[in-house]
């Protein structure tokens, strides 16, 4: 019976152990795929892993999740473009354009975007991959990346990596030793961030370039968050809103005959002129603007919004996002439409209220990228783990002071020649319109003496353009060509 005891208790023992949710500090995953783009057949690596943020004592305080794609068979990998792609929240892994947009594999949803079953990915014939190796990185807290606790166990303080600055500073350093690991000195380098993803990489561009001597080709905004925007005077964040209004009630064809008939790129220009000469000033007088004046914006707001002039005399014409997402078909179809997606249509309990019950767009795109994303790492990259993938992790509270990120890029910019910025944007986004976007590549450079190295391009969808096929197919063409314009081509960084 004592010989027995011993195996057993031997066993229940590493059982225990086993069952520890612990993700590697440090490890990689290699695995061989081939894929077609644009009609050419060739062969990739993918490596999957984690890598180590290091405190100043060079103790590891938290070890980041990534996956990052080689296309085999170069023969100059200094002259191949890296792009370093990162999505928002803050709190969001790098999933939504790690299997939609620019990776080598995509989502099995509908030509619009919307789930399908079974789910699933497959591969992307519009990837970027054929141009540019690329590395999605996911922060502290999302995928499954995490802080790692000392000899202790105690786990390390959190103000080191949930602030804008806080989050610039820790990923720039990671993204040094990934560089490094990588030997990619040499390569043109690329930092592309969707939504919040745009503050981080305004902030990376100039850390990068100050602290850890990298300078960029490119930085690109997709569906840019910018918070100087959310934080400045109501007349401008207002304002600025009105054009996205008119999108989205074109898209739903409750616009005046007159511009309805029109093509939607026909008919923004008015509404953005309107928003910036008439609704941003008519805001700013306040309740001493006059009568008249007050009743002919009105009267304006809701040509080119689809709401009632009632309604926005009745907001002061300041009508908040929330409220057009359920005022917009309230008298239509009593359906609400979606915030990051207004094509997206949802139901609520009652068509009476003030905002939506929830997100019609997010639900449906959680539906489809959890299954795809947990589905395709384990089984095509072959990284495995108990470790939960966190599609947005627990990184509140998230420190916003001290936001310098548009002033970081605009030096960037003027330090360095090679430096390009575009901006990709959805139309019907109703969380970081795309008048937004236009608006912050206005302040980035008020000189203007920068703006022939800054960018626009605009798409019939929403926050993740991507999910519409066509729009897919273009908004990689145009990183494509976003990469050509910026390469250096043997030209010397100088004005």
């Amino acid at each position: 019976m004592k010989k027995l005891i011993l195996p057993l208790a031997f066993l229940f023992a590493f059982i225990s152990w086993s069952q520890n949710r612990e993700i590697p500090v440090d490890t990689t995953v290699v695995t061989k795929h081939n894929t077609t783009v644009k009609g050419q057949s060739f062969s990739y690596t993918a490596t999957t892993g984690t890598q180590p943020v290091w405190d100043e004592m060079g103790k590891p305080i938290a070890s980041l999740f990534y996956t990052y794609y080689q296309r085999d068979n170069i023969k100059d990998r200094a002259k191949r473009p890296l792009i370093i792609s990162f999505n928002g929240g803050p709190g969001s892994a790098s999933v939504w354009m790690h299997v939609a947009y620019t990776g080598p594999q995509i989502l099995k949803i509908d030509d619009e975007g919307y789930p399908v079953q079974p789910y699933g990915v497959k591969s992307n014939p519009y990837s970027i991959i054929d141009v540019a190796d690329i590395v999605f990185v996911n922060p502290v807290n999302t995928g499954y990346s995490r802080m790692i606790p000392d000899a202790e166990g105690k786990m390390p303080d959190r103000e080191q990596f949930f602030g804008i600055n806080a989050d610039v500073r820790y990923l720039a350093e990671w993204i040094n030793t990934f560089v490094s690991r990588k030997n990619r000195w040499e390569s043109p380098k690329y930092i592309i961030g969707e939504s919040y993803g745009g503050t981080r990489v305004m902030g990376l561009s100039l850390a990068l370039q100050n602290n850890q001597w990298m300078y960029l080709n490119g930085v690109i905004l997709v569906s840019p968050a910018d918070y100087n925007l959310y934080n400045t005077d109501q007349p401008v964040y207002s304002a600025i809103n009105l054009p996205y209004f008119t999108a989205a009630a074109w898209h739903h064809k409750v616009l005046p005959p007159a511009l309805q008939n029109q093509d939607l790129t026909d008919v923004l220009p008015g509404a953005e002129d309107f928003a910036i000469n008439a609704l941003m000033p008519a805001l700013a007088k306040g309740g001493f603007i006059s009568s008249q004046e007050r009743d002919e914006v009105a009267e304006k707001y809701s040509y080119y919004s689809g709401l009632s002039k009632k309604v926005i005399l009745q907001h002061n014409l300041d009508v908040p996002t929330r409220f057009f997402w359920k005022e917009l078909l309230r008298d239509e179809t009593g359906q609400t439409i979606g915030r990051l997606d207004s094509r997206y249509l949802g139901i609520d309990k009652t068509e009476a209220g003030s905002g939506p019950d929830y997100s019609a767009e997010l639900t449906s795109w959680l539906h489809s990228f959890t299954p795809a994303i947990n589905y395709y790492i384990r089984e095509k990259l072959k990284f495995k783990t108990d470790v939960k993938y966190n599609m947005f992790g627990p990184v509140r509270p998230w420190d916003n002071e001290n936001n310098q990120v548009r002033e970081n890029l605009r030096q960037a910019m003027a330090q360095n020649p090679y430096l390009h910025v575009m901006a990709q944007s959805g139309y019907y986004d109703g969380a970081t319109t795309y008048f937004a976007a236009k608006y912050t590549l206005s302040q980035i450079d008020p000189s203007g003496k920068m703006k022939d190295r800054l960018s626009f391009k605009g798409y019939r969808s929403g926050h993740m353009m991507y999910l519409r096929k066509e729009d897919l197919i273009q908004a990689n063409e145009d990183l494509r060509e976003f990469i050509i314009k910026s390469s250096a081509n043997g030209k010397s960084a100088k004005y």
